[in-house]
């Protein structure tokens, strides 16, 4: 709750800035002499609460769209050793970063990966896949297990969240200022919104939206590192290390998906830019070169 807090606070505090800025720089007053007829403050606290709101919802859903799209069958009763294990394993480290036991889930891929979601820290879905169970030795799943359970419990699925509906907000106030100029100021459409305002409106909301799609995507990438030393705290460095061993020798043998995958992320270059995951090459590195200095704000 102090995470959403948090997060709510700034949103605010971010609109008031905005208010002050626009305020100060006379640009209210330029727009409404260009007959505009745009409230700023209006609009901006309305587009807020659409984009929070869908964020909101958006996590609300998140464990049931997870197994619906990924077929996540959820471990009610363990049916053998290896389901034993994964629910004992998760019930451990769970006590150890201080958080309710999630759900446990297998969903069938061949290829190893896995995935946490949820509302909060303390109701919350981790899930591997069959290739996972299959392809890496106990050690390894293991360490990803830290990994998802360090998401988890440093609330990574509020923050990116909340992070993406302050990013949606600010896309769509701007893109509409934009159309509004474009609209009224140069093509001179003195009735309602013409076809100049919806078209402009669309193609800044798509040029924003990949602009802020930079920024989300650098801070999921500083939070899997943050996930990184995490697993390593819970399962042990050695064992964090060699499972990232484990996914890039997967990698030299296929290319992965990368829609929910908690490690099948790999590049470098500009196309790192647009990457969720640090190329894997840098997260042994930094296991192998920074564990100790992070290891104690881990799980936060």
């Amino acid at each position: 709750m102090m995470r959403i807090f948090l997060f709510l606070a700034t949103n605010i505090a971010i609109m008031i800035v905005v208010s002050v800025v626009f305020s100060l720089l006379g640009l209210t007053g330029i727009l409404d002499a260009q007959g505009m007829g745009i409230d700023l403050n209006a609009l901006l606290i309305m587009l807020a609460v659409i984009g929070m709101t869908g964020s909101f919802i958006s996590l609300a859903l998140s464990k049931w769209s997870a197994k619906q799209a990924m077929g996540v069958r959820v471990i009610e009763q363990p049916k053998n050793q290896t389901e034993r294990w994964l629910m004992n394993t998760v019930a451990k480290q769970a006590k150890q970063a201080g958080i309710n036991i999630p759900e446990v889930g297998i969903f069938q891929t061949p290829e190893p990966n896995a995935f946490a979601t949820g509302m909060n820290r303390n109701n919350a879905l981790v899930a591997v896949s069959t290739g996972l169970l299959l392809r890496m030795d106990n050690d390894e799943v293991e360490a990803v297990i830290g990994h998802e359970i360090t998401h988890v419990a440093n609330g990574d699925m509020v923050t990116m969240a909340l992070m993406q509906g302050v990013v949606n907000t600010f896309v769509y106030f701007f893109a509409s200022i934009i159309g509004h100029v474009v609209d009224r100021v140069i093509l001179q459409n003195e009735r309602d919104h013409g076809m100049g305002y919806y078209i402009t409106q669309m193609v800044a909301q798509i040029a924003l939206g990949f602009l802020a799609s930079l920024l989300v995507m650098w801070f999921s990438r500083h939070r899997e590192f943050k996930a990184d030393v995490g697993g390593a705290t819970l399962a042990g460095r050695d064992k964090m290390i060699n499972a990232l061993r484990a996914l890039h020798r997967e990698y030299e043998l296929r290319d992965l998906p990368g829609q929910l995958a908690a490690f099948g992320i790999n590049g470098g270059g500009v196309n790192k830019l647009f990457m969720s995951h640090p190329p894997l090459g840098e997260r042994i590195a930094a296991l192998m070169g920074g564990f100790k200095s992070k290891v104690q704000s881990s799980i936060t």
